[in-house]
């Protein structure tokens, strides 16, 4: 073992699990990690809950006593998911007043059937923020259309935010555009700026998994050689253009009013194509206050045999703009591949839902109380 996760914090990546569950949360494994494996925050999704809930019975009390309540299907889901969220939030606490509230943090993702729907976004980050109760918490809302104008009016009311499902230049902008309003927002209002965190999740693996098709489907040897370009040269972009807007004078306003930068969040980090190395989305995503939220399989395989060689985004821009534009004159639409991803990223998110919902509802009718 090399302590590759020790190097990747000291050059200043945030290691977060991509991953939450009872188990991990009562058996000391979360504790665990945040002692020897460097992590010090945590995200969810609804797949996440969906496979923790139907896997084992460390959820049986609680839903044998939500059961015998007769709640309803989606008031159990919530019952459950912020219970386990506080308590994450419980064990990351010393982290996050370690890092005077920059990490140990725990997200927790408004119900996805509502990303386009601006108003139900705000009133459902109001309630699982008052729900979970806990200062070091992020409400998850996605980079849609409907959803950009959701994180100016939470950012705005004091909320501390995650912006998932982020897979466009243009749209990361947008986004901490909506960060920035918020932010004025809020000091508006004459809140604490400085109690206010938010992270941009931006989404890595799926572009490559997307282009790559589409590069097969071109077949050529030059398209054959742009193969696993496309997701580092755009996440690299990205964090050019972070660097561009919280320099710009627009920032330094709200930096002389103790605002906080929105960090780059690397999400979807896990590699799936086996051709390549499984921790490409970490070595080769190295650069001062990021965050890079890994499953535990990355986690892992990084810890055994990454190499964290420091800073491998600097330096890297010309490259990644040449990359991505030999990618579009080979008849490839960039736009075109991060309108289908956000697309299907919705969907696929609706789809854990419904799933989370369907299965949840089993554990309810399996646990009832027999009818007196």
């Amino acid at each position: 073992m090399t302590d590759a996760l020790k190097r990747l914090s000291d050059e200043g990546v945030a290691i977060w699990l991509d991953d939450l569950s009872r188990k991990r949360i009562t058996s000391g494994n979360l504790a665990e990690l945040i002692d020897q494996q460097h992590v010090v925050g945590v995200t969810t999704n609804p797949s996440i809950f969906q496979k923790a809930i139907s896997q084992g019975d460390g959820y049986d009390q609680q839903l044998s006593d939500l059961a015998a309540r007769k709640v309803t299907v989606e008031e159990a889901i919530r019952m459950i998911t912020t219970a386990d969220v506080r308590d994450a939030a419980d064990i990351l606490r010393p982290v996050f007043d370690a890092t005077e509230g920059q990490d140990g943090r725990v997200s927790i993702e408004v119900d996805p059937r509502l990303a386009h729907n601006t108003k139900a976004t705000v009133a459902e980050a109001k309630q699982l923020a008052w729900l979970v109760d806990r200062p070091n918490t992020l409400i998850k809302i996605p980079a849609t259309m409907g959803g950009l104008p959701a994180i100016t009016e939470v950012i705005g009311r004091g909320i501390s935010v995650n912006v998932t499902l982020i897979f466009s230049l243009e749209r990361y902008r947008q986004v901490m555009d909506a960060y920035l309003a918020g932010l004025e927002k809020a000091k508006a209002a004459g809140l604490d700026l400085s109690k206010i965190h938010s992270v941009a999740s931006f989404f890595v693996s799926r572009v490559d998994t997307e282009i790559d098709k589409r590069l097969d489907g071109v077949g050529t040897d030059e398209a054959k050689a742009l193969k696993g370009k496309a997701a580092l040269a755009n996440a690299r972009l990205a964090y050019q253009a972070y660097e561009e807007v919280f320099s710009s004078e627009r920032w330094a306003a709200l930096d002389r009013a103790h605002a906080n930068k929105q960090r780059p969040l690397w999400a979807s980090t896990g590699v799936k194509d086996p051709a390549y190395k499984d921790t490409l989305y970490v070595v080769d995503l190295v650069a001062p206050g990021t965050v890079n939220t890994m499953p535990e399989a990355t986690l892992e395989a990084t810890a055994d045999h990454g190499e964290v060689t420091g800073d491998t985004i600097h330096g890297t821009y010309e490259q990644a703009r040449a990359e991505l534009d030999a990618i579009a004159k080979l008849g490839i639409s960039y736009d075109e591949v991060v309108q289908v991803l956000e697309d299907e990223g919705v969907e696929k998110f609706e789809a854990s839902w419904n799933d989370l919902l369907k299965s949840t509802q089993a554990e309810l009718e399996r646990l009832a109380p027999a009818e007196d």
